[in-house]
């Protein structure tokens, strides 16, 4: 498993990075990246943790971009149809993802405390659950994996 989301780095080059990608991927594949849809990634890349679709329309009205529901939906919906953006079911939530691009199986580590999400890739081929659908016929077509505990820095103030 690996995955970088507590781990120290240069955020700003990190939102830049998938930002680019995201640009790059839908001129690629002409789709429209539009300044609602942008602004939706650049702040959860931003926010760097899980965060509600209210929580995002009250930044996006602040800021001028839309004050009504149906605005933060569409731009998610899109942002998470084309794997920009990756649904917490368990905290109803949304996060940006650190492999847009890549066919993968993300699993997510979630804080309790301060609702930092790190996303951490699982194999799914060579794990007991890809075994068992393998060896019973049953073909896996949505996984969600999420674990919640206390992130380093939490984990640091809490003891």
């Amino acid at each position: 498993m690996d995955s970088i989301g507590f781990q120290q780095h240069d955020h700003s080059h990190c939102i830049a990075e998938a930002i680019a990608a995201a640009e790059e991927r839908c001129k690629a594949e002409k789709l429209q990246f539009t300044p609602a849809r942008r602004r939706v990634l650049e702040i959860l890349l931003e926010q760097h943790r899980a965060m509600g679709a209210y929580e995002i329309l009250e930044i996006l009205a602040a800021e001028g971009l839309g004050s009504q529901p149906p605005v933060v939906y569409r731009a998610l919906d899109f942002l998470v149809g084309h794997g920009f953006v990756h649904r917490i079911e368990r905290m109803n939530a949304y996060t940006a993802c650190t492999h847009p691009g890549e066919d993968h199986v993300p699993a997510f580590l979630i804080c309790r405390l301060c609702k930092a999400v790190a996303e951490a890739e699982t194999v799914l081929d060579g794990g007991r659950l890809g075994k068992a659908a393998h060896e019973t016929g049953f073909v896996i077509e949505k996984i969600v994996v999420e674990a919640e505990g206390l992130c380093p820095a939490c984990a640091e103030t809490a003891a």
